[in-house]
């Protein structure tokens, strides 16, 4: 049994999920779908499904046929009880997957903004542990809203739904945790266009202090999801 990590472009790892697998003892495999490697199908030898971030949209299926293969499998996973995590696009899937439209949002989300946990949050295994408000990465200009039946976790000023829970283990973020320091600079590297856009400097990305612990604990508390 593994976790499966579909990642869609080399920048955007799993970083600190990662890190979480490891120190819990799971076994995780990538899908570099950015490389031509197939979407699994079906959930048979998983045990969760974590969909990381990229550039592309939702909308792109005709250029990326991937990403409703994509979606059939977290519609498997979600119907099998497997835990799911979707990250930026990875969470935009996911709440296509529900049946949520997803749009483009006002502008560019872009730096490390205060989000702001709601108080369906208060109770919930992942968050409920975070500050009322926490920083987090925001690199995004799609924007979602919320699936039927889902659970709002948080918000941030430019964007109203940034997390939600759908079921026991389904979660998306829309904001970044997952990302380490060298993996940051080398996504101001790869999209240097989303910075200008943004008003947004590399210099302007450095990670707040209190980042990593808030993401460790965070990805354990998903982890320990799987059992």
């Amino acid at each position: 049994m593994v976790v499966l990590v579909l990642q869609h472009v080399e920048v955007e790892g799993p970083g600190r999920i990662a890190a979480a697998l490891e120190r819990a003892g799971h076994r995780m495999r990538v899908a570099h779908l950015y490389r031509g490697e197939p979407v699994p199908v079906g959930p048979e030898g998983l045990e969760g499904l974590v969909v990381m971030g990229g550039p592309m949209g939702v909308h792109d299926v005709t250029q990326r046929p991937h990403l409703r293969h994509e979606q059939d499998l977290l519609a498997d996973c979600l119907d099998a009880g497997l835990p799911v995590l979707g990250v930026c696009l990875g969470a935009q899937l996911l709440a296509a997957t529900l049946g949520a439209a997803v749009r483009s949002g006002p502008g560019i989300e872009l730096g490390w903004k205060p989000v702001e946990r709601l108080g369906p949050a208060a109770d919930d295994p992942l968050v409920a542990d975070l500050p009322d408000t926490f920083p987090a990465l925001h690199w995004h200009g799609d924007v979602f809203d919320l699936p039927e039946g889902a659970v709002p976790l948080a918000r941030s000023e430019q964007t109203d739904v940034q997390a939600f829970r759908h079921g026991e283990a389904g979660y998306g973020l829309l904001f970044h945790l997952e990302a380490e320091p060298a993996q940051v600079a080398a996504m101001a590297r790869a999209f240097p266009d989303d910075l200008r856009a943004a008003r947004v400097t590399a210099a302007d990305l450095a990670e707040p202090a209190e980042a990593a612990g808030l993401a460790d604990g965070l990805f354990d508390r998903w982890v320990a999801l799987l059992g």
